[in-house]
C-alpha cells in the first residue's frame, strides 16, 4: 500500500488554512511526520498525536504506531 496523494493533499491544505506545514517521507513501511507552525498558528489548534496518527495513517498507507509525529514545538525548538 503505498502513499495516498490526493488524500494526504487535502491534509496538508487543512493544515495550511491554520498556518501549518505538513513534512512527510515514507521509508521500508514506516513514516516520518514533522508539522511546523508559521506565524499565524494557533497553537493550540492541532488535534491529539494520537488522533492525528490515525488521520494520517490512511494517507500514508503505514499503521498509525509506525508513524513517528513531530508537533511544532518539538520541530522549531
Amino acid at each position: 500500500m503505498g502513499v495516498d496523494q490526493p488524500r494526504l493533499e487535502k491534509i496538508r491544505q487543512s493544515l495550511a488554512a491554520d498556518d501549518y506545514r505538513l513534512e512527510v517521507a515514507v521509508h521500508s513501511g514506516r513514516a516520518t511526520v514533522s508539522i511546523a507552525a508559521g506565524p499565524s498558528a494557533c497553537e493550540d489548534c492541532l488535534v491529539s498525536k494520537d488522533l492525528m496518527r490515525s488521520m494520517l495513517a490512511p494517507a500514508l498507507g503505514v499503521p498509525p504506531d509506525l508513524i513517528e509525529l513531530a508537533y511544532p514545538a518539538e520541530v522549531e525548538h
